[in-house]
């Protein structure tokens, strides 16, 4: 179900997300061959609580039980790892490798949720094709988030374009 916001909710909004593009900045300012995904994790939350904000990843319910909650600030991914890499001291970026890293904020009762790729060092054209093709889906998807269009015709959207460019999108993933 969609709420309409006020224009107050709006602008609460928009500052936890103003603090997610900050901690995406440093990501950018810092992320190189060597450093760990934990390292990087330590450095958002830094940025966020430093600018009012909770990582609101960190220590999220598992929901299961037996299965512990969310160590982490961040997912970072790595190279073919769809969704939800744990940051470690002992995962470390190398050079060429894909990056993604989603984070939230969470202040004044509101989430800032961003996820960004980031290309490291040398990569290969395979992979930046790929990253460029993702964009493209995305602004792809944002032409029919439009009034009147559901979620699955923005899915759909994104899916023949990403198709069209020879890939393919993640229908199933396992934990």
């Amino acid at each position: 179900m969609i709420t309409i916001k006020s224009q107050r909710e709006i602008e609460l909004m928009k500052e936890a997300c103003r603090i997610a593009a900050i901690a995406h900045k440093e990501i950018e300012l810092n992320i190189k061959p060597g450093i760990t995904t934990y390292d990087l994790d330590i450095l958002v939350e830094n940025v966020i609580r430093k600018n009012g904000a909770i990582p609101a990843e960190k220590g999220y319910p598992s929901g299961i039980k037996g299965v512990p909650d969310y160590p982490a600030s961040t997912c970072i991914s790595i190279n073919d790892e769809v969704i939800h890499g744990i940051p470690s001291k002992t995962r470390v970026i190398q050079d060429g490798d894909i990056v993604s890293v989603d984070l939230v904020t969470l202040k004044n009762g509101f989430n800032g949720d961003m996820a960004r790729t980031y290309l490291v060092g040398n990569v290969s054209k395979e992979a930046i094709r790929l990253v460029e093709v993702t964009k493209q889906a995305f602004f792809k998807g944002i032409e029919y988030a439009i009034k009147g269009n559901r979620i699955g015709d923005i899915s759909n959207a994104i899916g023949e374009f990403v198709r069209s460019q020879g890939y393919s999108v993640v229908r199933e993933f396992q934990a």
